[in-house]
């Protein structure tokens, strides 16, 4: 695989912004000088008058660089003479100083002397000739006296030889004059600075430009680079997946195994939990059998001395005979019992049956008792049409009497609660808990069943207006031996609570291909639904 190689960034940038470097240096340099005396204009053309006035100025047939000249060409002879000379006591040197300050004298009232000379009539404030590398010749001064501000005049030094310099300071122009030139100036130079911001402006687009194009060059190195990473990680992947096939092969079918051992081990334990139910169910029904058995014993026994006795009026003998047919009822009622609680539900003898029926005949056999002892409404809301199953009558049955079991149960408490809730009302007067009690006292249960065709499926509904269930006890309400009335058996005493009532219904429910769907909330009820699969054709 060949690699390309590329220059690093920061030598790519400097060779993109070479070009307009090198175009504002030309640029400067090229336009400085111009730009310069453009700016300056008037003040360089002054001064050049100046120069010219002072080299070419003549009042004693001379002019003042050659009255220097030959001041120092005479210093220099009397130096050389006399190194010990003192210009100051030198005749002929003070005389050739004193005619060098009266010319000076005379440059600084240039109007007077020498108006034809110099057109510009400038103000002169002082005159100063100053001898390099002479430090005991005194500089030759001019001074008007005037007064002046340092903003007010300028300054011209002018070279009169290699050893001396004349500086002068001068007022050129009247003061509004000045200003107007000020003004001028600063017109030109704003015009220099729009025109170098312009410039810059120029160089600046070059170097976005430059930048720009060296990002989308960077981008599509970048995405070639990617697009040849992509290759090879695609090749290392399909290695990888090879490689991970082989191994997800290994790992499904071990997986297989331990699914299949997992699966295995639920069916043992869901085997050992219906066993355990079955004779949970198997020892409290003989329980209940062998208390009920013993306790049938004497009223039979009475009854029956009662019955062989003479003298008996007609309706106490035919009040007798009722209490008998009853208590054999009983009886044969428990013996069916028996045997269906001690038969596997794997067992049933699965016969075609009527729902509607049955509920109808659980209505009948319920309701007496419910409206005087239990105190409670027991409704049927039976479908238009009866609803064939195929089931067994003796399991169907005890199913659906734990359904109707568990919401009389409900409105105990929700009477109780009441009852408790009228107690703890400490912010009512003794009427109004009085009245409290005696309305929860009088309130009474109410308790539905129905049955009706829902689409394909057959549906028996137990509702009730008891004290609900909440979320948690709404979800383990079907586990065997959970139950919320352990310690608060309302109806049957302690011998109630024992949590198998709804999971035997939900193993019957699952032998018929039913289940079992439960709507409950705190102090609003519950609704107990069996849903059953097709119903047969009537």
């Amino acid at each position: 695989m060949s690699v390309t190689t590329t220059p690093p960034k920061t030598w790519r940038y400097v060779r993109g912004l070479a070009a307009p470097v090198l175009l504002w240096s030309l640029f400067v340099a090229v336009l400085v000088e111009p730009l310069t005396t453009w700016l300056r204009g008037e003040d360089k053309y002054d001064e050049a008058t100046l120069h010219e006035w002072i080299d070419e100025a003549r009042i004693f047939r001379e002019t003042l660089p050659e009255m220097v000249g030959d001041y120092l060409a005479s210093l220099a002879r009397a130096r050389a003479a006399d190194p010990a000379s003192d210009p100051a006591t030198d005749p002929l040197l003070k005389e050739k100083a004193d005619k060098i300050s009266q010319d000076l004298q005379a440059l600084g009232n240039p109007s007077k002397t020498h108006n034809s000379q110099l057109p510009l009539f400038p103000l002169i404030y002082r005159l100063e000739i100053q001898f390099d590398g002479e430090p005991t010749v005194p500089p030759i001064l001019w001074d008007s006296g005037l007064p002046r501000h340092p903003t007010q005049y300028r300054v011209l030094e002018h070279p009169l030889s290699p050893h001396a310099l004349l500086r002068l300071d001068y007022q050129l122009h009247a003061y509004n004059q000045r200003q107007h030139n000020e003004q001028a100036a600063a017109t030109r130079l704003r015009w220099v600075s729009a025109l170098a911001v312009i410039v810059t402006v120029l160089a600046l687009l070059w170097i976005y430009l430059v930048q720009r194009r060296e990002r989308a060059r960077d981008r599509q190195r970048s995405l070639a680079q990617q697009q040849i990473d992509q290759a090879e990680r695609l090749l290392l992947q399909e290695e990888l997946r090879r490689q991970e096939a082989e191994r997800r092969h290994e790992e499904t079918e071990r997986k297989l195994l331990e699914q299949r051992l997992a699966t295995q081990a639920a069916e043992g334990q869901a085997l050992e939990l219906k066993s355990q139910l079955y004779a949970s169910i198997g020892i409290m029904a003989g329980s209940y059998a062998h208390n009920i058995k013993n306790l049938l014993v004497r009223p039979n026994d009475l009854l029956r001395r009662c019955l062989e006795s003479d003298g008996l009026p007609p309706g106490q003998e035919h009040m007798l005979h009722e209490v008998r047919e009853t208590l054999g009822t009983v009886t044969e009622r428990l013996q069916q019992i028996l045997r269906t609680v001690r038969r596997d539900p794997n067992r049933s003898e699965l016969a075609r049956l009527d729902l509607h029926a049955l509920m109808s005949e659980l209505h009948q056999t319920w309701q007496d008792l419910a409206h005087e002892k239990w105190k409670l409404t027991l409704t049927l809301e039976p479908s238009s049409e009866p609803l064939w199953i195929e089931g067994d009558v003796s399991h169907l049955q005890q199913a659906v009497e734990n359904l109707l079991f568990n919401a009389r149960d409900a409105t105990f408490e929700m009477r109780n609660h009441l009852r408790e809730q009228a107690h703890r009302s400490g912010n009512l007067d003794a009427q109004e808990r009085r009245q409290a009690l005696i309305a929860a006292a009088s309130w009474r249960g109410a308790v539905i069943l129905r049955t009706r065709r829902q689409g394909d499926q057959a549906v028996v509904e137990v509702h009730d207006n008891g004290i609900g269930m909440s979320e948690e006890a709404r979800r383990r309400c079907t586990e065997t031996h959970f139950t919320t009335k352990r310690d608060n058996a309302i109806y049957e005493g302690n011998s109630t609570g024992m949590g198998l009532g709804l999971s035997f219904v939900v193993v019957i429910l699952e032998h018929h291909h039913a289940r079992l769907e439960i709507e409950s909330e705190p102090l609003h009820g519950t609704t107990l639904r069996a849903v059953f699969p097709a119903p047969w054709a009537s």
